[in-house]
């Protein structure tokens, strides 16, 4: 026997083994459709007795394995189901050929066999058979079930006749000495009639006695027998059936103390003596079931009274004892080479009832030692097998890191250098099915939840298998979604090099299959999340931006009051308050403009070695049509924090939020929420988008100057102009007003405010007609309208003391002196071409003073206005005036006149 059956447990020991076959050509569905039928009759209650007998089905089955039937009953093969198909009665001859060659194979073992014959008509399916049952197809074949149990029926009379006939005590008879395969040259040429060999054939007999009593259902006959057979095997040192002694009372007394079952959870029995026929329910892979009974844990077959009861308990042996029992048979059957399958299975039957125990560190050992059992030249498929059913059997008794490496050697064993078709997918199945033993989940939202799990390195090395995997598969989407994941979950253990060797494989891979951001399923039914790159860059702050001064919506205070008085009355409530907290932290006190361009400005870093490209990255948002504009980024290796505007349009009105951002790197594009960024700060991300209202630009005939008046901020201002002008001068300013919006202008208001008060102003500062352009509207969208605005300076100059030193600094004659030219001031330079606002220009040139005022535009249209919003544009006005200066001409008159006085003639040049 050279292959084991990794899914035995102990209750197994109690079952028939009935194969299940085709004969001839019968469609596969078709035959596993009435193999699962078969299959359900899984225990028949037997009539006239209070015992059940529980059958093991097999669809497969070496006939090499059915040579040990004599050590342990319950691998022989008691019961053959032929199923096969017949068109005509020409093929029947055929088809009865058949059956009987297969009844040959297990013909030294074989109880009773059955024929399902499908398809065929006619005289010879009319006939009454006993072993052969005809149906006209697959669908129509209602009676099965009752079949099967008949046929049971017929094979407890044989085990039942088969039982008191080795377990009558006939004295004088000579009692056979049953034997394994290997063990038959052992005993050629042995005497007979020696009283040690006699002991051998008597324990060997009451051990398969025990065998067949507890198959019939009788549990304390089969605990009798067993003792007594360990006892006459113990004596004459015959190992190896002692072990089988030793196993057989091990199995019966689980079977007392677990009625439920050790096969797991998925095979676990479910105890019901009301109704036997639906009770301990075992599946199997390989659409196989076992079944065993609770109930005849409680008959034996004559009567259920309390001394039974009270024998079986005296018999059975204790849970520690079952598992000390377990390593002694162990222990002998590693005696014989020859018994390693034997071996093997012994040790999976008892970790499972440890793991029942929940005696897991025991478990393990009687797992170690099954590793290193040696079954001789084994296939690559049976390693396969063998690997896959440790690790089960690990992650059964809570060792899913054990596990998770068994399970990752059976992978590794799918493509093993000596198979000629390596089974890459099968390899990659069994290498998804490790992740959970390695901490590890393909869903990168488990990775933002905090502290890190599992071994890093291992987990770096199973994500690399995985891409190779898929990449052999032939699936370069399936490599780039691993790839991706391994990038963005495993960053901070990732070494410099490996960070570039990663991304130059990402890379390469994208160019052939661009990642994005669709669920991928796979063939059996698991779905690969998305892999957002949320640390490509790491995004720190996220703040709105409100729009610039100019373009700012303001809310008509009128209607505003409005909205005030039908608000609801104010109700105080802690719950109630905590919700409006909540929502003001989302929300933002400004708005945006439908059709205007807004902003949101993220603090990135690159945490990479190298310089990171970030192409295409834009706004993701919801509540209003938005059109982002994408940016494209190249950021600086391992640079600091880096602030990245990102830009987009609304196109309808409404309240809009941000959830995110979405980037481009290195071929995959990924959809970055805020809510998945830990760490991250903002001030709100929920901002009310209004109707659009028309944009307004500004142009004038003064130059612009850098001066802001005080105290208004420099943003506030769209431009502001200046000018230098004497005392009592005036200067006009022309304004053109251009429409560069979309919405027609339908208002336009113009106010003034002067900004400086401590010079006293004779009249009106600035002064303007708006009827004019008040005319031209409503103004549509590229038109303009020119107004203008007189600038009249007059200041009260008086009380100046230092005015006449100032301009006596400045060469000009106030005595009467001549002086060198009458225009000396233009020798040096005017206040305009020096820097008045520095220390020096004032203290050079006080006597001038400065005239601030700021002229302000409110317009509105279009489907901003109805709501009540309206813009302003703001131009500041600078001013600085000189006093008005008297220059004086003296000059020698002809004495002509009369008395020869002299007198000056004053010529008066005013500038």
């Amino acid at each position: 026997m050279s292959v084991p059956d990794y899914m035995q447990c102990a209750e197994d020991h109690q079952t028939v083994l009935v194969v299940v076959q085709p004969v001839g050509i019968v469609p596969e569905d078709q035959f596993f459709k009435i193999y699962k039928r078969i299959a359900s009759v899984s225990q028949v209650s037997i009539r006239d007795s209070q015992r059940l007998l529980y059958i093991r089905y097999r669809h497969h089955y070496l006939p090499e394995n059915n040579e040990w039937g004599d050590f342990q009953t319950h691998r022989k093969v008691v019961g053959l189901i032929a199923v096969t198909t017949c068109g005509s009665s020409k093929e029947w001859p055929q088809t009865s050929e058949r059956f009987h060659g297969q009844k040959e194979v297990y013909g030294s073992t074989l109880y009773d066999s059955r024929l399902l014959v499908f398809g065929l008509q006619g005289e010879i399916a009319e006939q009454q058979r006993t072993d052969v049952a005809f149906y006209l197809n697959f669908d129509e074949c209602p009676d099965v079930e009752k079949r099967v149990e008949d046929f049971v029926e017929s094979i407890f009379i044989v085990l039942e006749s088969k039982r008191l006939d080795r377990a009558t005590d006939k004295s004088g008879d000579k009692i056979p000495l049953l034997c394994v395969p290997f063990e038959k040259k052992d005993f050629v040429g042995l005497d007979t009639d020696s009283r040690h060999y006699k002991k051998r054939c008597q324990g060997r007999m009451r051990k398969h006695v025990g065998d067949l009593c507890l198959q019939a259902g009788m549990l304390q006959d089969a605990l009798v027998h067993y003792h007594m057979a360990v006892e006459l095997l113990r004596g004459v040192n015959d190992f190896l059936w002692l072990g089988a002694a030793l196993e057989g009372l091990c199995s019966a007394s689980v079977i007392f103390h677990y009625p439920g079952g050790t096969a797991g959870k998925t095979a676990g029995r479910k105890p019901n003596i009301s109704q036997p026929a639906d009770a301990g329910k075992r599946h199997r892979p390989g659409a196989q079931e076992v079944l065993i009974d609770p109930g005849a844990l409680t008959s034996n077959g004559i009567s259920a009274d309390t001394s039974t009861e009270i024998g079986r308990a005296k018999n059975c042996l204790s849970p520690e004892d079952i598992i000390e029992k377990y390593k002694e048979a162990i222990s002998y059957y590693g005696k014989y080479k020859n018994a390693g399958v034997i071996e093997l299975e012994a040790c999976v039957k008892a970790v499972r009832v440890l793991a029942i125990q929940k005696r897991a560190m025991e478990a393990s050992e009687f797992l170690q030692n099954a590793v290193y059992i040696n079954l001789g030249q084994l296939s690559e498929e049976e390693k396969i097998q063998r690997y896959s059913i440790l690790s089960e059997l690990y992650d059964l008794i809570g060792f899913h890191r054990k596990s998770a490496f068994f399970k990752r050697v059976a992978a590794m064993q799918c493509v093993a250098p000596t198979i000629p078709e390596p089974g890459w997918r099968a390899c990659y199945k069994l290498l998804l099915e490790t992740l959970p033993g390695y901490s590890l989940s393909l869903d990168p939202k488990d990775f933002n939840k905090g502290t890190h799990r599992g071994w890093a390195a291992v987990q770096m090395r199973l994500l690399h298998e995985l891409v190779y995997a898929s990449r052999r598969m032939g699936n370069p989407g399936l490599s780039v979604r691993h790839l991706s994941f391994l990038l963005q979950t495993m960053l901070d253990f990732l070494s410099d090099q490996e960070k570039k060797e990663v991304t130059q494989s990402l890379e390469n891979y994208t160019s052939k299959c661009p990642g994005g951001m669709e669920v991928i399923t796979l063939p059996d039914g698991l779905k690969l999340p998305p892999v957002p790159f949320t640390k490509l860059p790491i995004v720190r702050s996220v703040k709105l931006l409100n729009l610039p001064v100019s373009l700012r919506p303001h809310k008509v205070k009128g209607l505003l009051g409005q909205n005030m008085s039908t608000a609801s009355p104010f109700i105080y409530s802690p719950i109630i308050m905590h919700n409006r907290g909540e929502e003001r932290c989302k929300k933002i006190d400004f708005q945006w403009v439908q059709g205007d361009v807004c902003e949101v400005q993220l603090m990135v870093y690159n945490p990479m070695p190298y310089e990171l490209r970030v192409e295409n990255m834009g706004l993701l948002t919801s509540g209003v049509e938005f059109e982002s504009l994408p940016a494209a980024l190249s950021l600086p290796a391992e640079s600091g924090l880096y602030p990245v505007t990102l830009v987009g349009v609304p196109r309808t009105a409404g309240n809009i939020t941000v959830n995110g951002y979405h980037t481009s790197v290195f071929g995959v594009t990924s959809d970055c929420l805020l809510e998945s960024l830990p760490g991250v700060k903002t001030g709100g991300c929920l901002v009310e988008v209004i109707p659009s209202l028309p944009r307004l630009q500004l142009s004038t005939s003064l130059p612009r100057s850098a001066h802001t008046p005080q105290p208004m901020s420099k943003e506030e201002l769209s431009s502001t102009v200046s000018v230098q002008l004497f005392n009592g001068e005036t200067q006009q300013l022309t304004i053109t007003l251009e429409n560069i919006g979309t919405e027609d202008i339908e208002t336009l208001e113009l106010t003034s405010k002067t900004v400086t008060t401590k010079e006293k102003v004779f009249g009106e500062f600035l002064s303007w007609e708006l009827e004019e352009a008040l005319s031209h509207l409503p103004l549509k969208p590229g038109q303009s309208v020119t107004l203008t605005v007189n600038i009249k300076v007059k200041l009260d100059f008086s009380g100046q003391e230092n005015l006449l030193q100032d301009l006596n600094d400045d060469g000009i004659s106030v005595t009467g002196l001549p002086i060198s030219s009458p225009l000396r001031q233009v020798l040096k330079p005017r206040a305009e071409t020096k820097p008045v606002s520095s220390e020096s220009g004032k203290a050079e040139y006080n006597h001038i003073k400065t005239l601030e005022a700021v002229l302000n535009f409110k317009y509105s249209g279009g489907a901003g206005k109805v709501e009540g919003y309206y813009r302003d544009l703001s131009l500041g006005v600078h001013v600085d005036v000189e006093p008005s200066v008297f220059f004086t001409r003296v000059s020698t008159l002809p004495a002509t006149r009369r008395g020869g006085e002299r007198e000056a003639m004053r010529l008066r040049r005013y500038r």
